[in-house]
């Protein structure tokens, strides 16, 4: 099995075409530069980023906060091999 984690800087957005390989429950509606990078890398790979797959409160996914604690990313996701 391989397992792919780290800080991407990748926003995943909930975009219809990176269903099979995201799922739903992203933080973000968008994607940014790096989640489309991070999203084709996977889909070619055939990885599935499972942080982005699982239901949790959105207290529970961001994995950065600004200094000044108004702005949230998602930006560090977990991969593995798609079964």
């Amino acid at each position: 099995m391989k397992i792919l984690l780290g800080d991407f800087n990748a926003k995943v957005g909930r975009d219809i075409i990176f269903k099979p390989t995201t799922g739903q429950e992203s933080l973000h509606r968008d994607s940014n530069d790096n989640g489309v990078r991070l999203v084709n890398f996977a889909t070619s790979k055939n990885l599935v980023v499972k942080s982005t797959m699982f239901l949790h409160r959105n207290i529970h996914k961001y994995t950065w906060t600004s200094p000044d604690g108004k702005t949230h990313n998602q930006t560090d996701h977990v991969m593995i091999d798609r079964r």
